[in-house]
């Protein structure tokens, strides 16, 4: 018994539960639920997956899209800076128009 959970013999475990409870639990399901409503039930069960793995990848894009956000004021900064215009308690909007107008004048 100690050995399975050692990593010997893992083969015959799925999440720690032999093909014989799989079975049982699965006959039990199939009795309080009834075969009409596990079609249902999958289908429950498989737009909630769906609905996680969509929440979970939204949050990422979310925070790539912001991490791209703070490298452009980052990069808006840093050339105002070596161009000699001010930063100091102004919006990145006005930076960017000082850097604007800056350039058009060379």
């Amino acid at each position: 018994m100690f050995n399975k959970f050692c990593g010997e013999e893992i083969r015959g475990i799925m999440f720690g539960i032999g093909t014989t409870e799989l079975v049982v639990v699965l006959f039990i399901v199939l009795l309080l639920f009834g075969g009409k409503k596990l079609p249902e039930l999958a289908r429950s069960m498989g737009s909630a997956v769906r609905e996680y793995t969509k929440a979970s990848t939204t949050d990422t894009a979310e925070v790539t899209a912001q991490t791209k956000e703070e490298e452009d004021k980052s990069a808006i900064i840093e050339a105002a800076k070596k161009m000699g215009i001010a930063v100091e308690g102004r919006s990145i909007k006005e930076i960017a128009q000082d850097l604007v107008e800056a350039s058009e004048k060379e």
